[in-house]
């Protein structure tokens, strides 16, 4: 028995509706099924005109839209967006200052549909702490999920992680810049933005000698990747692949075997893999 065509038309719709329900769900469940934007992560210091060409390039920034800077990182947010705005608006490109985390629905509206977000220097945990539970924090979302990019320096780049160093060591609060031991328990993390869920960031990398603080990382959390970018170099990630880009290196340190080794508080570890990649050179990312 043949269908009409009028059955045939309601069964295909129903089917149409079907998948889209289905596709529906599987989105809102595994949100990063649905994220096609991009993230630009600068390991601090001197931002190149190179390096910066390349971000707004990969914003299609060159085609028109704008760019927004949110500065709550930084001790002086005004100065912060000044120094920001700079390699912006040398390039004519438009340019906007998030000064308050709580905003209007105009406001958020237009964070959600920048081309670029961008985060600036300072501390991660200030960040953090200033945007976690606000609007602002779900527009970011949806701007990097409708494809946006999301960009950030130094305390910016720190906060792409989902699990993100906070900078302070545990044991020895004293030390500054860098961890001067490879020991158990002493890095000190908060919670970043999760674009990267298994992935650690670790920034001014070659410049402040932070290895003992990957390799503290990569032991303890030997299923995460753990990326140490240099000042003045940056990663583009899109679909779990990173290029580096910039003046430096990046240096990457896996633990395929997830080796431990305990004694007292020194961490040991045995076949770990060090990569160091240049600029152009790429690698899959978590």
């Amino acid at each position: 028995m043949q269908m009409g065509t009028d059955e045939m038309e309601s069964t295909s719709k129903l089917i149409f509706m079907k998948n889209f329900l289905l596709l529906s769900c599987l989105i809102a469940v595994f949100p990063s099924f649905a994220q096609k934007g991009k993230l630009f992560i600068i390991g601090g210091g001197k931002r190149p005109p190179e390096l910066v060409q390349r971000m707004l390039q990969e914003a299609t920034l060159d085609k028109g839209g704008y760019a927004v800077i949110i500065p709550f990182a930084s001790s002086e947010p005004d100065s912060a967006v000044f120094y920001a705005k700079q390699q912006f608006s040398e390039r004519n490109i438009k340019v906007f200052a998030i000064l308050h985390s709580t905003l209007s629905q105009n406001a958020l509206d237009s964070v959600k549909n920048a081309k670029l977000i961008y985060f600036t220097g300072g501390d991660q945990n200030k960040l953090m702490k200033t945007i976690r539970t606000t609007a602002l924090y779900q527009a970011i979302w949806q701007c990097y999920e409708q494809g946006g990019m999301i960009a950030g320096t130094s305390a910016g780049a720190a906060v792409m992680s989902k699990k993100m160093i906070t900078g302070n060591e545990k044991r020895y609060p004293a030390y500054s810049q860098t961890f001067q031991t490879i020991e158990a328990e002493n890095i000190e993390f908060g919670e970043g933005m999760g674009f990267l869920e298994k992935t650690i960031i670790d920034q001014h990398f070659l410049v402040r000698s932070r290895h003992n603080r990957l390799l503290s990382a990569v032991i303890e959390f030997p299923e995460y990747l753990c990326v140490g970018i240099d000042e003045a170099t940056a990663i583009l990630v899109q679909n779990k692949n990173a290029e580096v880009v910039g003046d430096s290196q990046v240096i990457v340190f896996e633990n395929p075997k997830k080796s431990k080794i305990k004694q007292g508080i020194k961490l040991g570890g045995k076949n770990l893999r060090v990569s160091v990649y240049v600029a152009g050179e790429k690698f899959k990312i978590r």
